[in-house]
């Protein structure tokens, strides 16, 4: 499992006309790949990591402010660029797999008090964010 951090002052995503996610506050987006070998254990460890990542202002987290985090998934963070010219995505975990996760992902966050707001999974998204930093870190698990 494999995320792309980024701390910022508010996010959106939109499908279409409608945006499904938005936060309007500093915060993380968090752009979450999921690989063909995760499991649900991975889903509670990346949960945790992201809830208590030591990365707003002042080294705190979402855990110690409450901050919400914007989570999209994003199956593109396991392209393989090492050969030819033309991303090949064998690492990524396929739709009946990784749909489960993700939300298993969110859901984690959620038990832990966290304030989630997400992106709509396998649509065509716009991701709009104000980077605060800027500051993007990369999570695996």
């Amino acid at each position: 499992m494999r995320a792309v951090v980024a701390r910022v002052t508010e996010a959106s995503v939109t499908v279409g006309e409608e945006v499904t996610g938005a936060i309007a506050e500093p915060g993380l987006l968090v752009l979450l790949g999921i690989h063909t070998g995760d499991e649900p254990a991975d889903a509670a460890t990346m949960a945790r990591k992201l809830h208590e990542l030591r990365v707003l202002r002042d080294e705190e987290s979402c855990a110690s402010t409450g901050a919400p985090l914007l989570v999209v998934s994003q199956f593109t963070l396991y392209g393989d660029t090492r050969k030819g010219r033309r991303p090949s995505w064998t690492a990524a975990a396929r739709p009946e797999l990784a749909e489960p996760l993700v939300t298993a992902v969110v859901a984690g966050l959620r038990e832990r008090g966290a304030r989630v707001e997400t992106g709509r999974f396998g649509a065509t998204m716009a991701v709009r964010s104000v980077n605060d930093g800027p500051f993007t870190v990369l999570i695996e698990v």
